[in-house]
């Protein structure tokens, strides 16, 4: 035996979690990105990520430098941006 509203709530409670009742994507997707491709800038290599690239951070914003280790100082091209991260190669 339903109570009266259960159906509602369920209805509800399954359309939340489905993600209908709030669409908006994230505001970091659309916030101006300190970098974009081909800019050339010095960066110091902060830590190491799990698959072994080095992580810079430009105003915040994440820069995976791949054949970096951590404290290395180099400079780095941006090859490209992402949502919320940037991959930049070491120049020579």
């Amino acid at each position: 035996m339903e109570f009266e509203g259960e159906d509602e709530e369920r209805n509800e409670r399954r359309g939340r979690r489905e993600g209908r009742d709030d669409m908006r994507v994230k505001s970091a997707y659309f916030l101006p990105k300190p970098v974009k491709p081909g800019d050339e800038i010095e960066v110091t290599i902060d830590a190491v990520a799990s698959k072994g690239d080095g992580i810079a951070k430009k105003d915040g914003f994440v820069i995976f430098v791949k054949g970096t280790k951590q404290g290395d100082k180099v400079k780095v091209r941006i090859t490209d941006v992402k949502a919320r991260f940037a991959i930049g190669e070491v120049v020579a």
